[in-house]
């Protein structure tokens, strides 16, 4: 009896050892997080987890260029940085980054491209930069944005892993991920409307006193020395395509209604002027392109762009449209906060189904 007991334990055992080696062997030949080598070419990858995803892909992927930032960053597609500026371009957004969040992703960026990274896109969304310098969006998974192979246990034997990211794109391959237009939002191009973006839309509460110029300043000092000039100082031959994004004008509503609208222009002041102190950054303003922001059928809702906006964007990184300088920077954003000022925006909600094309229409 008591040899039959150990015989049928030991079996037991080499059955649970098997199937954890083969559990560790699926997860490192696959390695659908890519911690230890590129994709595999003929497996049916499922992309869409920033925070568990973007690390390996910043580690072992190839290319020459990064596009980070928040979903203002979503619909771009990396081909056309190479078809436009010569560069193979890495998608690594953040929805609803924060400062720290970009600096996350850009210490692993550089440990593994070096001066190989010849440029970096991106997206500031300007009140983020407001926030506490170690607030992220989402708590990072340590183990997968470090390079010690001791700790990812949690990885090798991850059910959600195995199951979500192996077994499930096997079975449903048509699901397979785009690596030329990752973490693309849903919205198809009927979404992109003004009754749909209307219809979602709920104005900000007005408020009866206004904050002051600087009410910002102190906190994006702090963002700008902590989460992003450590970067651009210690990498003085890559260059800095930084953008902020054409929200459509009822993000300006909400400033308005909100009292803000001082210290949002003192906040974009003091981040345009500081980051323009720094010869390899290049500063690029959509927030007063009225022909993008004014027209609500370039949105899905009050801040997320066609994709046909971020084809423009990519050109004009280009071409140098809609670039600013230290000389002309406070000319563009005196022009922001015109239209900020006198824009109709009782008109908005006149005509619910406007016809208007939307910009740029075609070239996405």
């Amino acid at each position: 009896m008591e040899n039959t007991c150990k015989k049928w334990l030991a079996g037991f055992g080499g059955l649970v050892l098997a199937g954890l080696a083969s559990a560790l062997a699926l997860v490192l030949y696959v390695d659908p997080f890519f911690q230890y080598h590129k994709p595999l070419s003929w497996f049916p990858y499922l992309v869409d987890n920033q925070v568990n995803q973007n690390p390996g892909l910043a580690k072992n992927m190839d290319y020459e260029a990064v596009l980070l930032g928040s979903s203002m960053t979503a619909s771009f597609y990396t081909d056309w940085f190479e078809e436009t500026m010569g560069v193979k371009t890495q998608k690594l957004s953040y929805n609803g980054s924060y400062p720290k969040d970009l600096s996350n992703i850009m210490e692993l960026v550089f440990a593994a491209k070096g001066d190989g990274v010849k440029k970096v896109f991106i997206a500031l969304d300007q009140a983020t930069f407001s926030a506490d310098v170690e607030e992220t969006k989402f708590p990072i998974t340590k183990y997968l944005y470090d390079d010690n192979y001791g700790n990812d246990i949690s990885y090798w034997f991850n059910k959600d892993v195995i199951l979500n990211y192996i077994l499930r794109p096997l079975a449903d391959p048509k699901d397979r991920s785009d690596f030329n237009c990752l973490y693309r939002p849903w919205w198809t191009d009927e979404y992109y409307n003004k009754t749909n973006v209307l219809m979602y839309y709920t104005p900000s509460a007005p408020k009866s006193e206004a904050k002051p110029a600087d009410a910002y300043v102190e906190a994006v000092r702090k963002n700008l020395e902590h989460n992003l000039f450590p970067f651009i100082a210690a990498h003085p031959e890559t260059e800095f395509y930084l953008f902020y994004p054409p929200y459509s004008i009822l993000f300006w509503n909400d400033v308005m209604q909100e009292k803000e609208l001082d210290a949002v222009m003192g906040r974009l002041s003091y981040m345009t002027e500081n980051l323009l102190a720094y010869p390899n950054v290049h500063v690029f303003n959509f927030l007063g392109k009225e022909e993008i922001v004014c027209n609500l059928n370039n949105y899905a809702d009050f801040m997320h762009y066609h994709r046909d906006i971020c084809r423009y964007i990519t050109d004009c990184f280009a071409d140098g449209e809609n670039e600013v300088t230290l000389r002309t920077y406070q000319k563009s954003l005196e022009q922001v906060r015109k239209m900020a000022l006198t824009y109709d925006y009782a008109s908005v909600w006149e005509d619910w189904q406007d016809a208007s094309p939307r910009f740029y229409e075609g070239r996405g």
